[in-house]
């Protein structure tokens, strides 16, 4: 069956109309859902801790910010957009206590819900939304898991419509569809799977005794390129752009074999079985001693002391001073700020 989507014609903004939506963090996500709903004339209220740097932020910017209780409290949808490993504490503490009866409460990611980490009783709507990348509208996917009163999906399309991701479309999923194939999907090929092979490519060809910078451009740079590529035209695309050297070499001579799609396998029945997410948690609860322990590990690969510099000399890029002052302060350390 062909995927049902949806577009702006799809979505009513009437239905938050006299509704207060919360939004609880106020990261890279957080303030990109506050200010569009914002401009799309939807009442929002910011919950931060106090202390959160992003309060003098999100007020510069002309939003109301409370505390998380308090924004929970009056709000009549709630999108949680903190890091998976901090949700359910801040719903247990801060949200779970005093958000009304009836509130549909929102996830970018089901990851709390459909490992139970998070359980809603059964009067709150619960709807998932998931940007896939940024450009004219923001395509999403979304889901609903709870629909107690029958308007689950008009919320979840206001809301979406809010955003203006439905000027590219909202695909219709579920939670689980969306938890198991997003985490293998960064795990097996957006991230422990393309980052792993520019990562060996780029040591294999050093090792052997060529220039780093080459290196670099060969493995790493030009796969913007054929992702574009992909992006406008699928792998036919990608392939027929290439030339036929580059082509006979892909269909020959691949390093990802059936050994491949059996690892593949393996971790993908960890992430429907559930062991994948509890090793995670387990760990972020200990205080997340092997995280930080393989962030310092990957901190310090060969070809991240040669990327920034690099990045820095091309003089097609776009933001040339900001490229040259990370190439002069950047450590090659992960230090990606959970801002909550």
């Amino acid at each position: 069956m062909a995927a049902q989507i949806w577009y702006d014609n799809d979505g009513d903004l009437s239905v938050l109309e006299g509704k207060k939506v919360a939004i609880i963090g106020y990261g890279s996500q957080g303030h990109a859902h506050a200010l569009n709903l914002r401009d799309s004339g939807v009442d929002v209220v910011v919950g931060l801790r106090p202390t959160s740097k992003s309060v003098a932020f999100a007020k510069e910017q002309g939003l109301e910010v409370k505390s998380v209780p308090e924004a929970a409290a009056e709000a009549d949808v709630i999108m949680i957009l903190a890091p998976d490993q901090y949700q359910r504490t801040i719903w247990a503490n801060d949200i779970e206590p005093n958000i009304k009866p009836g509130t549909a409460v929102a996830f970018a990611h089901g990851f709390n819900i459909h490992y139970g980490y998070i359980k809603p009783s059964e009067d709150h709507p619960v709807i998932v939304r998931r940007e896939y990348a940024a450009g004219r509208g923001v395509p999403v996917v979304v889901a609903v898991e709870q629909d107690p009163r029958g308007d689950a999906w008009d919320i979840t399309l206001a809301y979406a419509k809010a955003l203006g991701a439905l000027r590219a479309g909202a695909i219709k999923t579920t939670f689980t569809e969306e938890t198991e194939t997003d985490l293998f999907g960064e795990q097996n090929v957006l991230m422990g799977g393309v980052n792993k092979l520019v990562e060996m490519g780029f040591e294999v060809l050093t090792d052997a005794g060529y220039q780093p910078e080459i290196a670099y451009f060969e493995v790493c740079h030009e796969l913007k390129m054929l992702v574009d590529l992909m992006n406008e035209g699928g792998l036919n695309k990608a392939r027929w752009s290439c030339s036929d050297t580059a082509q006979y070499g892909d269909y020959t001579n691949t390093c990802i074999d059936e050994h491949v799609r059996e690892r593949m396998q393996y971790h993908l029945k960890r992430i429907q079985d559930g062991s994948f997410a509890k090793e995670f948690i387990d760990d972020q609860d200990a205080g997340a001693p092997k995280f930080k322990a393989l962030q310092e590990e990957y901190s310090n690969v060969r070809i991240e002391t040669v990327g920034p510099k690099l990045r820095a000399m091309f003089s097609w890029n776009k933001d040339a001073v900001k490229d040259a002052d990370e190439a002069n302060s950047f450590t090659g350390k992960i230090a990606r700020a959970q801002v909550q």
